[in-house]
């Protein structure tokens, strides 16, 4: 029987002698902060105490209690086995198993100890300051990679949630396979819940993309926020994006990552209602049906948008390649100071900060260099390992730009201890834009928080140019190289012309 705070009966369930299926209960656990407000009290027919499934129901449905009773001959109860959960409880067992008594002789009251829970479970939890309305989240991390690699991505994960306004409340790492339905193990899964529960945590982050299948058997266990990295990153992009090209992709993104996921988010009576227009014949289309075809109606209109604006782009720069102006595009990891460096570099008031993805759109801008030459740079978008598919699409357009650069230069931020794996990351990028072929140029940036030493290290290990995006007196390396790479042909012509 699940028994709410008024001591009404809100269901009666029947099940055989080794299980109970609960019915959904997520209209009692809206308030996350709190108790779901229902008693979960039940049988043993062996005189068995309580078990891990009354544990993992107690933590995954933040259960008042759960109590089991055990049945005598000729049917009395017996022995009465409670717990409850435990504000302030360690990971392994975040539950109190009360006393062993009988129901004829339980003394508590059970309102009153409900009220106190919560208000302990209340003190506990870090306050949230005034205006503050970020969701708070735990961070949930599950490979079998390396200790440093994986603390490296849960790093890389916790600047994603920064940026998209996310406050990370703490990070769980299971290092194991991939649970194909939970993600983690299920022991795992139920001490990461009660964990977010103490933590007044809103939301599930979780470092990989997840399946519609593992969603669903996870939103089914918890009413905690599901959200994985591709989730987090669409939504970084929807808050950058200010032009109409840029709220364009980022939409067809998040379409195209919803299109396969619809199932998951319909409830077993949405697939039972018909829908038919007026005269139609037949039973119609489900629910579901008309979701998904809309969904891919709108997403043909946006391609139609997005490949009129990338027509009008590349008339652009079919302009510039007839004015024979040389293009130069700025590649690279994202936040390792594009922007700042195409600011400094020209002159210009690209907005740039120390967030992700500050830049969605190309924006280019012309360098002058003596002799009356110039060239246009342009700042692309920002890479990141794992990058989600449906942005890689989205955004084909604006990574177009680059198959005209005549010359890339790939930014690194030289202060990070993973610049092995950044730089690769955005090498294998490039490979799969079918760029690996392009002239490129490795520009060591941000080397005033390095040490002589790195940065001497990293110059021969790239053969890059150093500089401080910040400082344009350390620009003059990367100048000359650039008029190398630009005309240094063009020079060793000039002499055998006038002869």
């Amino acid at each position: 029987m699940l028994v709410d705070r008024r001591g009404h009966v809100q269901a009666c369930i029947v099940g055989d002698a080794r299980s109970v299926f609960l019915p959904d209960l997520s209209a009692y656990r809206r308030e996350r902060a709190r108790l779901c407000g229902l008693r979960l009290i039940h049988t043993h027919l062996n005189h068995e105490p309580l078990d891990d499934d009354d544990f993992t129901d107690l933590a995954l449905l933040r259960l008042d209690c759960v109590a089991a009773i055990e049945v005598l001959e000729g049917g009395l109860p017996g022995k009465l086995h409670a717990a409850h959960l435990l504000p302030g409880g360690d990971e392994t067992h975040p539950w109190q198993v009360l006393p062993v008594t009988t129901v004829h002789d339980l003394a508590d009251d059970f309102l009153m100890t409900v009220d106190a829970l919560e208000d302990e479970f209340a003190r506990l939890r870090k306050p949230r300051p005034a205006g503050d309305l970020r969701e708070r989240a735990v961070l949930v991390h599950v490979s079998r990679a390396p200790k440093a690699d994986a603390e490296d991505s849960v790093a890389e994960l916790r600047e994603l949630a920064a940026s998209a306004g996310i406050e990370p409340m703490a990070t769980v790492i299971q290092r194991r396979p991939i649970d194909p339905r939970y993600v983690v193990g299920k022991g795992r899964l139920t001490q990461t819940v009660i964990k977010a529960m103490q933590l007044g945590a809103e939301a599930l982050v979780f470092d990989l993309n997840l399946t519609p299948a593992q969603v669903h058997a996870l939103a089914e266990h918890t009413d905690l926020k599901v959200l994985d990295r591709t989730q987090v990153i669409l939504d970084i992009f929807a808050q950058r994006a200010t032009t109409r090209e840029g709220k364009l992709q980022v939409e067809l993104a998040q379409l195209r990552y919803l299109l396969p996921r619809l199932g998951a988010k319909q409830s077993a009576s949405a697939f039972s209602r018909l829908t038919g227009g007026i005269g139609g014949r037949g039973p119609g289309e489900t629910k579901l049906e008309i979701d998904r075809r809309r969904v891919q109606d709108r997403v043909a209109q946006l391609e139609r948008e997005i490949d009129k604006l990338g027509e009008r782009r590349r008339l652009r720069r079919a302009r510039r390649t007839r004015n024979d102006v040389p293009v130069v595009s700025i590649v690279g990891y994202t936040n390792a100071g594009k922007s700042t460096l195409l600011n400094r570099l020209t002159e210009s008031a690209v907005v740039a900060g120390n967030v992700l993805f500050a830049t969605l759109n190309p924006v280019s801008r012309r360098l002058r260099f003596p002799e009356e030459r110039e060239v246009v740079v342009t700042d692309t978008v920002g890479f990141i390992r794992n990058l989600p598919a449906e942005l890689m699409e989205a955004f084909r357009t604006t990574l177009e730009e680059l198959d005209d650069a005549d010359l890339l230069l790939h930014v690194v931020d030289a202060s990070r201890e993973d610049i092995e794996e950044i730089h690769e990351a955005v090498r294998q990028i490039l490979t799969e834009l079918h760029l690996e072929d392009k002239a490129a140029v490795t520009v060591l940036n941000k080397t005033d928080l390095c040490e002589p030493e790195r940065v001497a290290a990293l110059v021969r290990r790239f053969r890059g140019v150093p500089v401080c995006a910040l400082d344009p007196t350390t620009f003059e390396p990367l100048l000359t190289v650039l008029e190398e790479h630009l005309w240094a042909a063009h020079e060793v012509a000039a002499p055998e012309a006038e002869l």
